[in-house]
This record gives C-alpha cells, sequence and structure tokens, in this order.
C-alpha cells in the first residue's frame, strides 16, 4: 500500500517526510519500512534517519542546493521500499508495580471513569503495546495500544519531578518515563528497570516497531528488581516475533 506523502523542507539541511495524521499501525510499518529502505541507501553517506508516529526527518550533512532533486530521490526510494526485507521485533516483558506509592493518579483516573483501581491495573497490562517511536526524553518510548477505557487527558497543569521509570497514561498512550524528569502525564506505577544507560553500546534496549507486555509486581518484587539492576544481574525478558 502506498501512502500519499508529503515532502518539506524542514531547514536548509533537512526534509521532513509526513503521512496522514494518526496513529495507525499500518502507517508505523510503512514509515520504518522506508526509514530502513533510506537508511540503507544513504550507508555510506552521513545522512541521518529520524521516524515518529507519522513522520520520517531526513538531515543532510550539507545545505540543500536542489530541493527538487532531493525530493525526487525521496520518492523513488519510497516506491522502492519493498525491496527490503522485514526486519525481525522483539517483545519485551516489563515489570510494573502499580502500588498507590507509585500510581499517584489511580484514585483520579478511577473517580472519572467510573472503574475499579484493580480494572484500570488489568485493562493497562493486559494489551500488547507497540513502541511507535522513542523521544521526548532520550528513552522514552510513546505505546500505541492503550484500552479506550482508561485513556485520560494530560494534566493542564504538569508536575515538576517525578521518580525514574514512572509509568503514565497520558491521553490514548502509556510510556514510561526513564528517567526523573517533568511530567504531564498521569502516573499509574513504576518500573523497576534502568531503560536508558548511556554506558551500554545501545543506550535504549528497545526499537521502534518492537512490542512491550506488561506484568504485574508488589512492592517487595519492586525492591527485589531494583537491586538485581543495581548489581547487574537483572535478566530482561523478551522473545521475537
Amino acid at each position: 500500500m502506498n501512502f500519499k506523502l508529503s515532502y518539506k523542507p524542514f531547514s536548509e539541511r533537512s526534509i521532513l517526510v509526513q503521512w496522514p495524521d494518526k496513529i495507525d499501525l499500518k502507517i508505523l510499518k510503512d514509515v520504518l519500512c522506508f526509514k530502513n529502505q533510506l537508511e540503507r541507501f544513504y550507508s555510506k553517506q552521513s545522512v541521518y534517519v529520524n521516524s515518529a508516529y507519522n513522520s520520517i526527518l531526513v538531515i543532510y550533512p550539507y545545505a540543500i542546493d536542489n530541493i527538487n532533486s532531493v525530493y525526487s530521490t525521496l520518492k523513488q526510494q519510497y516506491f522502492d521500499r519493498n525491496l527490503i526485507s522485514k526486519t525481525e521485533s522483539k517483545l519485551w516483558k516489563i515489570p510494573v508495580c502499580y502500588d498507590e506509592k507509585f500510581g499517584l493518579d489511580l484514585s483520579a483516573i478511577s473517580n472519572k471513569t467510573g472503574l475499579s483501581k484493580s480494572a484500570i491495573i488489568q485493562l493497562h497490562f493486559k494489551p500488547i503495546y507497540t513502541i511507535y517511536f522513542i523521544g521526548f526524553l532520550p528513552g522514552f518510548l510513546y505505546l500505541g495500544g492503550l484500552d479506550h477505557r482508561i485513556a485520560f487527558p494530560r494534566k493542564k497543569k504538569p508536575r515538576t519531578n517525578i521518580k525514574k521509570g514512572s509509568v503514565a497514561i497520558g491521553g490514548d498512550q502509556t510510556g514510561i518515563y526513564p528517567n526523573a524528569s517533568p511530567a504531564g502525564w498521569n502516573l499509574i506505577g513504576n518500573c523497576p528497570l534502568n531503560l536508558f544507560d548511556v554506558s551500554n553500546e545501545k543506550p535504549c534496549f528497545a526499537l521502534p516497531g518492537d512490542k512491550i507486555q506488561f506484568f504485574e509486581i508488589d512492592l517487595k518484587e519492586h525492591y527485589t528488581i531494583l537491586e538485581s539492576v543495581k548489581n547487574n544481574t537483572y535478566n530482561l525478558q523478551n522473545e521475537l516475533i
């Protein structure tokens, strides 16, 4: 399936390629397929390709002189993208503690939706989520697939600082804050893992297109895993899909 894409200058050295403006699994697959094609095509050049929900930003190491020529190249690569074999993705099993020590907004979500806290927790860890892209903080996973019954608006007044590993809901998305930071999403739990580590060859363990499945742990298990992570003995579970 070929989507109708738009191509726009983003700066003197970059082009923004956009798909229809919605969160959609078919669009994500097409975005990642095109990204793979461009990375292969530009493999011998210092061209950086970054993807989001429904867009790709192509950054060149030089100012673009002939933008129509660049557009033509990008469009041709889009039509050639199906020549690339599909890449493997992984399903990651991520522990989350939903204790009220961490789930500071569970009561607010419960009061507004009419669902019990235990029902909200089950609806949160039951789905298998898709990683659509990684940002706004390094290692922050934007996850699609949240049950619509627990979708909840972002806060009008963000918190100035939340705990590392906070698991939260913002609109119809969920995600994990990899480090302590300000936060405008609603906190429902905490993940004890170190999700972003600059000392690793791959600072972020996952990639866009990978899947995430949460599993519930209690407060005692949370502390136990924290110690394992500190001692580098925790084995993050994953399987190829």
